[in-house]
């Protein structure tokens, strides 16, 4: 039998995050993935700020392309900021986790591909994980001192049910690979697109980003939760098409590849965050983003700041990982319980006017500011914008009729 330190179960941004520390920490670490190469679950559309490449040391190579310019286009507006400097960049998602493996197996840890968590369970004091090969359904039983749940939001360590788990919020994304002719390219070189609306994708929003050069990224997610003026939609496929069609507008196209996957989010955080020396990271414990869906920075965030509770569990210096849970609420709750009151807000709630006119306030905001709402949480900013457009009315009347709408918006988003 196989013995190690850490058995980590699911090789994302946050268990590959995870292995790798560890494995640089000097500790005997397995890295467990249940595809059998990363291309089959490159789902997300990974873009990030640039301070995410300098924090979590990432290479040039897992980089699709830079922006400096973000723009949102709703049913009746379009706005846009921009910077001289880069601001982000688009992950190759496949890459970025390759990177992370290969990482792990350079500094002396093992990768294993195509394997999948069935159960663990203690023997004498040892925590035996059995997995199994998916191609071959031949079952594998290794031993560890810590087995972290990274498996994202099927969260297979720590609940053996389904109905053990909390009540959850859900959101589902699916995003098309395209390679487009050098004009229609072009439109989008440098920019992220963002879409919302009626028109658009009513009930979440739709994207376009700019990968290698020809190749787009164009996806379009919702939120499973029923809306308050609108009671069909069509499909997510319907408007990623109409996306094609109505903006990017090839001359010709050819689809590369297309992906999708489900977010799945614990209001309150009420997750479990460790149980014996198990201990969950990543969207395992909710660090997925409810208002925009972003999580890697966050994930991999999550991963440092339980591999220092980890450190201190093997060398014996705590025997749970409970302040690991409160760490992690700390940091996480406040931002994220008012993020999510305002996607609730923003994409299920709002008319396509309020939309409109949110983006018009928005649209007052300097780059810098816009960026720090959109990637740093700081939705207190949001109150300059507004300001900034109450101040441009004319009509004293509407003047104070927004001004109470304005109070009545923060008092729900608690900002």
């Amino acid at each position: 039998m196989n013995n190690f330190d850490v058995v980590v179960i699911g090789a994302g941004p946050a268990g590959g995050q995870m292995a790798r520390l560890m494995t640089k920490s000097g500790y005997k670490v397995l890295l467990v993935e249940q595809h059998e190469d990363f291309s089959k679950n490159d789902f997300s559309s990974a873009v990030t700020p640039l301070s995410t490449l300098d924090r979590f040391d990432l290479p040039e190579e897992i980089i699709g392309s830079y922006w400096n310019n973000f723009v949102v286009v709703t049913t009746n507006i379009r706005r846009n900021w921009d910077s001289p400097e880069n601001l982000g960049a688009v992950l190759d998602f496949a890459k970025l986790k390759e990177f992370l493996a290969k990482d792990v197996k350079s500094c002396g840890g093992e990768v294993w591909m195509g394997y999948r968590y069935v159960r663990h369970f203690q023997d004498n004091e040892k925590t035996l994980v059995t997995l199994k090969q998916r191609s071959g359904g031949k079952l594998e039983t290794v031993s560890t001192k810590v087995l972290v749940d990274a498996t994202g939001f099927a969260r297979s360590v720590m609940y053996n049910k389904q109905s053990d788990k909390p009540k959850l919020l859900s959101a589902t994304g699916i995003e098309y690979v395209i390679e487009v002719d050098e004009a229609a390219y072009n439109q989008y070189l440098n920019s992220i697109f963002f879409f919302l609306g009626y028109k658009w994708m009513p009930k979440g929003y739709s994207w376009i980003f700019p990968m290698e050069k020809g190749r787009l990224k164009v996806g379009a997610g919702r939120f499973n939760l029923e809306h308050k003026n609108i009671k069909h939609t069509e499909s997510l496929q319907y408007y990623i098409q109409l996306l094609i069609d109505k903006h990017v507008m090839p001359k010709e196209y050819k689809i590369i590849d297309i992906h999708g996957s489900t977010i799945k989010y614990c209001q309150g955080l009420k997750d479990i965050y460790y149980k014996d020396n198990a201990i969950a990271v990543g969207d395992a414990v909710s660090t997925v983003n409810f208002l925009g869906g972003e999580g890697i920075r966050h994930g991999m965030y999550s991963a440092e700041l339980a591999a220092t509770h980890i450190n201190r569990y093997l060398e014996n210096q705590i025997s749970d990982f409970r302040d690991y849970q409160n760490q992690m609420r700390r940091y996480f709750l406040p931002k994220w319980e008012i993020s999510a009151k305002a996607g609730v807000n923003k994409y299920l709630i709002e008319s396509d006017k309020k939309i409109d006119e949110s983006f018009t306030y928005l649209g007052l905001l300097t780059t810098e500011e816009i960026i720090a709402v959109l990637f740093e949480y700081k939705l207190g900013k949001l109150k300059k914008g507004f300001v900034k457009y109450l101040m441009s009315k004319i009509q004293i009347p509407n003047f104070f009729k927004e001004v109470g709408d304005l109070r009545l918006l923060f008092k729900k988003l608690g900002v």
